[in-house]
């Protein structure tokens, strides 16, 4: 009703749940309808318990603690969730793009466990997505999902949790100026030969500035989180240990809905974007288009409120500890001559890829499966075009010390949901000429007026007659 609506009032629309949502695209919407999914946040586990519909408006909080009510995981990503850790995301949102996280050894991807999917489309019909009901959109939806429609709810696989409890480690090296090349080479001997165990689920440094050792030197943080015990996990937590942290530490047996707090991304302590699309509603809309009911506001305004967050994302086979110096000087130099940046990081994200690897790559829209890491410049700061010049300036040049130092030949790839809105439709979609293809075959079937183009959208422009430039 609300995709409907906006369509005959000729209004742009976004669905919208959850924090989280980097990418520039997202501004490009002005005076439009901002479709509230947050009441379809139902988690309904089935009699057998093998699956869960989870609601399009479900954040990973109510996701992770519902299906732990009845003994199961699902999948589990960092910053955007198969259950994920960051929990002030949605769920359903984040698995259209990918979704990394603490199980992706076990269970893959977020996308690899959605088993069907209730969407509407750009003309406000509903369809019923599945491998065996529009089978060339579900394979789209798992990868590039934003292009196409609005996901009501899904089902998802679950799964007995792997292990009863968690153990977790902190450690801060507030003397990074001399333990970068270390502890890059111990981050290679941990993804040498892809030998991460799948229990090893996340092992996490940041280059951040903590006041409390300095406010001029930026420290690393390495966050650790391991499926099992602190026996088990300590010849792995070695490699890091054995650096000499300034601190450290640990928490174990920890259950896994308190692992997602233990690692300071419980709801309550995540960072949210804000940015040009904002809460200014004067008319609401109350239907019962779904039996669960949905609220739709019509946004007439937008302005620039708090702060801004954004993400230069990039995928690597390994660690160049010369290009992470480079990095880390180019962030100090940041910090320093832009204060105003202080609460930016840089993000180096390692997973155990076993459950991802099991997937053919072929199988869905998501084109990064040979990725082995995911490594993010990300500037934080009140928003202004001179600041936003100045976070596009040095994260392009540490986006480029980390390819120039990556594996010889690879092309630039760039994970979707960190996406900032500058990466090539290949970056974002794959290279191999028959992804792009089928996308667009895919996007002129289920949208040909490209109503579905504010996040990283696979055709950035569109004119009044419905004919597209790619």
């Amino acid at each position: 009703m609300q995709v409907k609506l906006a369509n005959r009032l000729g209004l742009p629309f976004l669905a919208v749940n959850g924090g989280h949502g980097t990418t520039s695209s997202l501004n490009t919407i002005q005076h439009g309808v901002s479709i509230n999914l947050r009441a379809l946040n139902h988690v309904l586990v089935s009699q057998d318990g093998n699956s869960a519909l989870i609601g399009g408006g479900a954040n990973t909080h109510e996701v992770i603690n519902a299906l732990a009510a009845s003994g199961k995981v699902t999948g589990e990503a960092l910053h955007d969730p198969t259950t994920t850790n960051g929990g002030c995301t949605g769920h359903v949102g984040p698995a259209l793009g990918g979704g990394f996280g603490r199980y992706m050894g076990y269970f893959g991807l977020v996308l690899d466990n959605i088993i069907n999917m209730t969407v509407v489309l750009a003309d406000g019909t509903v369809a019923h997505v599945s491998s065996t009901s529009n089978p060339d959109l579900y394979w789209g939806m798992k990868g590039a999902g934003q292009n196409f429609g609005i996901v009501a709810e899904a089902n998802f696989k679950i799964y007995h949790p792997p292990t009863s409890n968690w153990f977790y480690a902190e450690l801060v090296f507030a003397d990074a100026e001399h333990q970068i090349e270390p502890l890059f080479e111990a981050m290679n001997q941990l993804n040498s030969n892809r030998s991460q165990p799948k229990e090893l689920g996340t092992v996490y440094p940041i280059f951040t500035i903590n006041p409390q050792y300095s406010k001029t030197d930026p420290v690393i943080v390495l966050q650790f989180s391991y499926a099992g015990t602190s026996e088990q996990a300590q010849p792995w937590l070695d490699l890091f240990s054995n650096l000499h942290p300034t601190a450290i530490s640990k928490r174990d047996s920890l259950l896994p809905t308190e692992i997602q707090t233990a690692a300071s991304q419980d709801i309550d302590s995540a960072v949210w974007y804000v940015d040009r699309l904002v809460d200014i509603s004067v008319l609401w809309f109350e239907t019962g288009y779904f039996h669960h009911g949905t609220l739709t506001r019509l946004v007439l305004s937008a302005s620039a409120i708090g702060s801004t967050w954004r993400l230069f994302p990039l995928g690597l086979k390994t660690y160049n500890a010369t290009a992470n110096r480079q990095v880390y000087n180019l962030y100090k130099q940041l910090i320093n001559e832009h204060p105003e940046f202080s609460a930016s990081v840089v993000q180096f994200e390692n997973y155990a890829l076993e459950g991802m690897r099991a997937v053919d790559a072929a199988s869905t829209a998501y084109a990064h499966r040979d990725d082995d890491l995911l490594v993010s410049f990300a500037p934080v700061y009140s928003p202004s075009k001179a600041s936003d010049a100045i976070a596009s300036d040095f994260a392009t040049r540490a986006r480029q010390i980390w390819h120039a130092g990556d594996t010889a030949g690879r092309q630039v790839t760039a994970y979707l949901n960190y996406a900032n809105g500058d990466e090539s439709l290949e970056a974002l979609y794959g290279y191999e000429s028959w992804r792009l293809r089928r996308l667009r075959a895919l996007k002129k079937r289920y949208d040909p007026y490209n109503r579905f183009r504010f996040f990283n959208p696979i055709r950035r422009n569109r004119d009044d007659s419905g004919h597209h430039d790619d």
